[in-house]
């Protein structure tokens, strides 16, 4: 049975890829945020089973909506997106929670495995 997946990141195109990844490998895309503040309150309505999301967005970074998400619900399986160059951003993510992370651009396989990897910690 497949992951129930809300994909945050500011780029619709982004978006687009990750759910393309997602519906093909037999997940199940529930809902799409584009800044941190919808995010929030959208794994407030859907309880997703996985959330990608970017770092660098309007609003309200991917940061602090993990930060923000974790508060409320400290076993939410987050997994960060970021571009390359972004490690320093990656290492505070991961002290914040981050279960992983996604590097764009993104490759399919790299998707799927990080995927993987978190569903058996679950």
């Amino acid at each position: 049975m497949g992951l129930r997946v809300l994909i945050v990141d500011d780029a619709l195109f982004m978006r687009n890829m990750l759910k393309e990844v997602f519906l093909k490998a037999g997940h199940e895309v529930i809902g799409e945020a584009a800044d941190g503040l919808e995010a929030v309150e959208q794994y407030r309505q859907l309880h997703p089973d996985l959330v990608t999301m970017d770092i660098v967005m309007p609003r309200k970074s991917g940061i602090e909506a993990l930060l923000d998400i974790r508060k409320e619900h400290p076993d939410a399986c987050i997994v960060m997106c970021s571009a390359m160059g972004q490690e320093s951003l990656i290492l505070e993510a991961v002290q914040a929670g981050a279960r992983d992370f996604i590097v764009k651009p993104f490759k399919e396989d790299k998707v799927l495995e990080v995927v993987r990897r978190i569903a058996g910690q679950a």
